[in-house]
């Protein structure tokens, strides 16, 4: 196989740009209105141009301007591969702009944020269809492997627009029936459990146990895993307690498959995000999932932690 010879050009491509133009009008000035310049930024590009080239590519005669044969012969070229670049690009703006909007997420946030709310998701309405990924990659929108993605982090990606859907707490969580209405006794019993703990949150939990009224709890083990949502289904199925975030396990405490052991929580510093390329901020599908989530976030505070305020019912 022939080896391929990088391509480079060795005329500024502003300036063939403002000829093609030029040419096309076979004016200066209306050049210069469709590339949005002055007619004197035209002027220039065309005299480096010529200076590049060693040619003259256009004259005046009186107050025409008229091609010469170099700049007959060049221009629609030009023009043609001009064309051809604004296709590409429209076809793919057209792309991703037509059918369901592909959303990537964490699967922990899937699983028990997520997924129990699509009960209210209005998928009978146009402009609302979704195609759902899940990994535990921040994958890559400029690129277009994705529409929007939800994440975790402070909000600050470069080149896209974050929008919050809640600011994250985490506390520990087990498998009801646990002693929780007895400090002692859930410490006691603690003791004596795994903690089951993701390994992106050794820090959450150095400063929850840290802050915990009464002093630190001791698991007899901690295992680590790679996800949050593992260490719930862990604490779910009863093999011990997580560490998690208070907003994500809401609806599996409201549920009754867990529990809030310590009426205590710590703020991570972060949250979670739906996130999506700039130049897609005024797309329609966009800001119909934007408006969803961030509605059904409003406000939102855990079951799970309302249940534990003073007063609460």
């Amino acid at each position: 196989m022939d080896k391929q010879v990088p391509f480079r050009l060795n005329v500024p491509l502003n300036a063939l740009r403002a000829f093609e133009a030029a040419a096309r009008h076979l004016s200066i000035k209306e050049a210069a209105l469709e590339l949005g310049v002055t007619p004197s930024a035209v002027s220039h590009q065309l005299r480096g141009l010529e200076d590049a080239l060693g040619l003259t590519l256009m004259r005046r005669v009186g107050p025409a301007l008229e091609l010469t044969e170099a700049g007959a012969r060049l221009a629609p070229d030009l023009s043609e591969g001009f064309s051809r670049i604004i296709e590409a690009v429209g076809g793919l703006r057209q792309d991703r702009s037509a059918g369901p909007l592909r959303l990537s997420m964490l699967p922990t946030f899937a699983a028990h944020w997520f997924s129990p709310r699509l009960t209210r998701y209005p998928f009978e309405r146009n402009g609302f269809d979704l195609l759902i990924s899940t990994t535990q990659e921040a994958v890559d929108l400029s690129a277009g492997v994705a529409d929007a993605a939800v994440r975790h982090g402070q909000g600050q990606w470069d080149g896209l627009q974050a929008d919050l859907l809640f600011e994250e707490t985490v506390s520990l969580f087990g498998a009801p029936p646990l002693a929780k209405d007895d400090p002692d006794e859930m410490r006691a019993q603690i003791s004596g459990m795994t903690l089951f703990l993701s390994q992106y949150r050794k820090e959450n939990y150095a400063r929850w146990n840290a802050t915990l009224p009464g002093g630190p709890i001791r698991p007899a083990a901690v295992m680590m895993v790679d996800s949050a949502g593992l260490a719930l289904r862990a604490a779910m199925d009863g093999a011990g307690v997580a560490l998690a975030g208070v907003e994500i396990a809401a609806f599996d405490v409201s549920a009754g498959r867990l529990t809030q052991l310590f009426p205590h929580w710590a703020h991570t510093g972060g949250g979670y995000f739906l996130v999506y390329p700039e130049a897609l901020a005024r797309n329609r599908r966009v800001r119909n999932l934007s408006r969803w989530m961030v509605e059904a976030s409003a406000g939102e505070r855990s079951l799970a932690q309302r249940q534990l305020e003073p007063g609460a019912d």
